[in-house]
């Protein structure tokens, strides 16, 4: 149980959980550092600064005994007063210094205590006994009976009162030694302690790293190879986590997911791209046997076209010679009958002629070259010029020069045009302007008049082969002059719409592709108009 929820943990818990236990080491290791340290300090303080100065004091202490034993010998001998300084100066020094070692005493010192208890009484029973009665001796009787005295005395009490300063110097030098030995034992604690955390800090780092080899590095690897395995196409392997964190387990289940899904989805555009393919593959068969079928088509159209104009042409003939030698001579109806002959066989020549024209475009080509549209333009006024009559205005701005065949576009402009000259309203003089403008890698051209227009519901019909919008009474011509123009601009690779948001007249646009690196005409040009006189 305790080894599954080891495996549960996750790696950010097996780091806390480590950092946790590293610091509570680390913690207690501070602690016991810091009691050392304070420790360490005390004994040093012990050395520096109670022992070694009571141990001073104590020599001060002896010498100022030796000053006074020997400023009573020598006042002893000489009887003056002056001899007794040393004597003062010593008694001075002597309660300086055991009032000094008192103030360096701690509760604990009591073997220096009693050491010192010992010189103070041993002090006090020499003063009494041999330096206060010597003194007393001389003051009263005279130098000859203190020397007497201290002849007769002995030096046994103040021996003893050395001997008592010798066992406090040694009382102290023992506090001395043993808070030496101790500060150098605490010293070493704390190096101890500092290596201890030292390694203890290594030995987590070593750990760490084996914990993040075990639970990252190899099973990132390990991921990362499976991965791989499934990028190189085997979309079918399983992916997961043998080892590692709970983390790298979930992660390695949503790569395993993802792998799935995608596998899934890559079936179905492999289905998919195979369908796209067979579907691709009837399209370019029906593409190639409508290709074919146009061209036949076409090909039919011009040879039937064609050998329908000799019959036709004959037909149309006697019917004007008829018309001609019998007019007149029959009756009414007659000539009418005669008349309705010779129209039909007209009209008829006329839907061949448009036909053949149909047919002809894209079919019998001479290559496409640079073509400046305001020359084209220019032809195509001076051809239109007797339909135009006098009051008609045709003007255009300045037109770039696009790739095609020159007598396709000029026909182009030619059926634009001249569908703006045939539609025009009664008694308005008709007003044509062509434009260009550019519009990414194609040029947009408008081609604009003041006529009776289109409505919008004719927009498509408009360009369908032979479909009229008007009576043929009306207006003459066969209907297939815009299925030309849009034939011979999806030949140029454009197409052609037209504008039904104008409110007077027709707004017919087509876009043709611009010459690759070709620039806009200079907007400098002044607008060129042409003017019927």
């Amino acid at each position: 149980m305790t080894g599954l929820r080891a495996r549960t943990w996750t790696l950010r818990a097996r780091i806390s959980a480590l950092c946790a236990t590293l610091g509570l080491i680390l913690t207690a290791l501070g602690v016991f550092a810091a009691i050392t340290a304070a420790a360490h300090n005390h004994q040093l303080d012990d050395v520096l600064n109670r022992a070694s100065p009571m141990r001073a004091a104590g020599e001060t202490l002896n010498t100022a005994m030796v000053d006074q034993e020997t400023g009573i010998r020598g006042y002893a001998i000489t009887g003056r007063d002056a001899n007794l300084n040393p004597y003062r100066e010593g008694l001075d020094d002597q309660n300086a210094q055991i009032a000094r070692i008192e103030g360096f005493l701690h509760p604990e010192d009591q073997q220096i205590r009693v050491a010192l208890e010992e010189v103070r009484t041993r002090i006090d029973t020499w003063h009494r006994e041999v330096s206060e009665p010597v003194i007393a001796t001389v003051q009263a009787q005279g130098v000859k009976a203190a020397q007497a005295q201290i002849e007769a005395g002995s030096t046994t009490q103040f021996d003893e009162l050395r001997s008592s300063i010798e066992r406090m110097q040694n009382a102290i030098q023992v506090l001395r030694a043993k808070s030496a030995t101790a500060a150098k034992d605490s010293s070493q604690t704390m190096v101890a302690i500092e290596i201890a955390a030292a390694a203890i800090v290594v030995l987590a780092g070593i750990f760490l790293l084996l914990l993040l080899d075990r639970l990252v590095s190899r099973p990132i690897v390990d991921l990362a190879d499976q991965v791989r395995r499934v990028a190189g196409g085997d979309y079918q392997r399983h992916i997961e986590s043998r080892q590692g964190s709970p983390e790298l387990a979930g992660l390695a289940a949503d790569v395993d997911q993802m792998r799935q899904q995608i596998a899934s989805e890559l079936s179905e555009v492999r289905d998919a791209r195979q369908q796209v393919e067979w579907v691709n593959q009837q399209l370019q068969s029906q593409a190639e046997e409508l290709t074919r079928s146009n061209r036949d088509l076409e090909q039919f159209a011009y040879v039937a076209s064609h050998d329908l104009q000799e019959p036709l042409r004959k037909v149309a003939s006697f019917c004007q010679l008829l018309q001609r030698r019998y007019a007149g001579q029959m009756d009414e109806r007659a000539d009418q009958y005669i008349a309705f002959a010779v129209d039909g066989a007209q009209r008829m020549q006329r839907l061949i002629n448009d036909l053949l024209a149909f047919s002809r475009i894209g079919r019998l080509t001479s290559g496409f070259t640079d073509v400046d549209l305001n020359k084209v333009l220019g032809e195509v006024k001076s051809q239109l010029e007797p339909r135009a009559g006098a009051d008609a205005e045709i003007s255009w701005s300045p037109l770039p020069t696009v790739e095609g065949e020159e007598p396709l576009l000029t026909t182009l402009f030619v059926n634009l045009v001249g569908n703006s000259l045939k539609f025009r309203r009664p008694d308005v003089p008709p007003e044509i302007k062509v434009t260009a403008e550019r519009d990414g890698k194609e040029w947009k051209f408008n081609v604009r008049d003041n006529g009776i227009g289109i409505e919008a519901e004719f927009a498509d019909k408009v360009f369908v082969i032979f479909q009229r919008l008007h009576a043929r009474d009306a207006y003459e011509g066969t209907g297939i002059g815009l299925a030309i123009v849009k034939k011979i601009v999806e030949y140029h690779g454009g197409r052609i719409w037209l504008d039904v948001d104008v409110e007077v007249g027709a707004s017919i646009w087509f876009t043709l592709p611009a010459l690759i690196g070709a620039d806009e005409p200079g907007e400098e040009a002044e607008s060129r108009e042409m003017v019927d006189a």
